[in-house]
């Protein structure tokens, strides 16, 4: 066992290790529809056989598909899409074992490079990828930037595919997004609930321009990761409005995911049951709900029909 500590680490100290999700999640309150999905999660590890990249700003713990796919049995959940979490760069290899894994219950959205041809998106397709991630938050360079014309071609590229663009960003830098966006010949999808700073309301001109979008056909959001973006302990009252907002300018646009297993959580770690909850705090109508757990993710993710 090597004595390295921590603070003797370079990659360690620029990125830490992360606590591990709550291992006892609790059935929600309400009873769950048939065909749900969780839309974003993250499978890591084991990190003693898949390296992580050594530009990663966090370390997280090993989260497992059978623990994850425990926490989903809880919740009543029987479709998930993984996301390639920033710590892998562009290699999917984790993501397409799990995906292999899941089978028809399961979609991704990978991270893909200039090295990956035609056939290799292929491959990707095949193993039932869906979309692709641009992340600008969780990085060391260019953090908060966002190069258009990469994005532009990194879309021209998928477009052929019927693949959309997960953008992970934070909207309310962005005033001009309607605009910027808009014409990009493939579906966005942002995350957590546009990634908003704290306490940022929902009359922004960016978050007015997410909305706009969304009304226009052009983008999903995915109710994700209160935690990050709320001033307030659960149930997050500071991000009602938020949701309220996105459900009542495109109740099709919008999807639901457990940001399992948490990474980065700078406060109490949350329960995957209460999160789950959260949803029908924003959405107390029951066919409201079916449409952001089972419809919605059905067309957005390409599932197949239910049985």
């Amino acid at each position: 066992m090597s004595n390295q500590t921590p603070s003797s680490d370079p990659i360690q100290q620029s990125a830490p290790l992360c606590a591990a999700p709550d291992p006892s999640p609790r059935p929600p309150a309400f009873v769950v529809p048939a065909g749900s999905c969780d839309c974003h999660a993250h499978i890591c590890g084991p990190a003693d056989r898949y390296a992580y990249s050594p530009d990663r700003i966090y370390t997280p713990p090993d989260a497992l598909l059978p623990a994850y796919r425990s926490m989903l049995s809880v919740l009543g959940i029987t479709r998930a899409v993984l996301v390639q979490p920033s710590v892998y760069g562009s290699d999917n290899t984790v993501l397409m074992a799990a995906l292999k894994a899941g089978g028809d219950a399961f979609r991704g959205v990978a991270v893909i490079d200039e090295s990956m041809d035609a056939s290799a998106l292929q491959a990707l397709h095949a193993a039932g990828v869906r979309g692709v991630r641009v992340n600008i938050v969780d990085r060391k360079t260019g953090k908060g930037e966002l190069p258009m014309d990469e994005v532009r071609a990194l879309a021209d590229r998928i477009a052929p595919l019927g693949w959309h663009l997960e953008l992970l960003m934070h909207v309310d830098a962005f005033p001009d997004l309607a605009t910027s966006l808009g014409d990009l010949p493939v579906q966005l999808v942002f995350g957590h609930l546009g990634y908003m700073a704290p306490g940022a309301a929902s009359d922004t001109p960016a978050f007015q321009g997410l909305l706009d979008l969304m009304s226009r056909g052009r983008a999903w959001v995915k109710l994700t990761g209160p935690y990050r973006i709320s001033t307030t302990a659960m149930p997050h009252a500071d991000i009602h409005p938020l949701a309220g907002a996105l459900l009542e300018a495109a109740p099709d646009r919008v999807v639901w995911g457990s940001d399992w297993p948490h990474v980065m959580v700078k406060r109490d770690m949350p329960n995957d049951g209460d999160l789950l909850d959260l949803l029908q705090t924003w959405a107390p109508d029951a066919a409201l709900r079916r449409r952001v757990l089972v419809d919605n993710p059905a067309v957005l993710y390409d599932f197949p029909p239910l049985p």
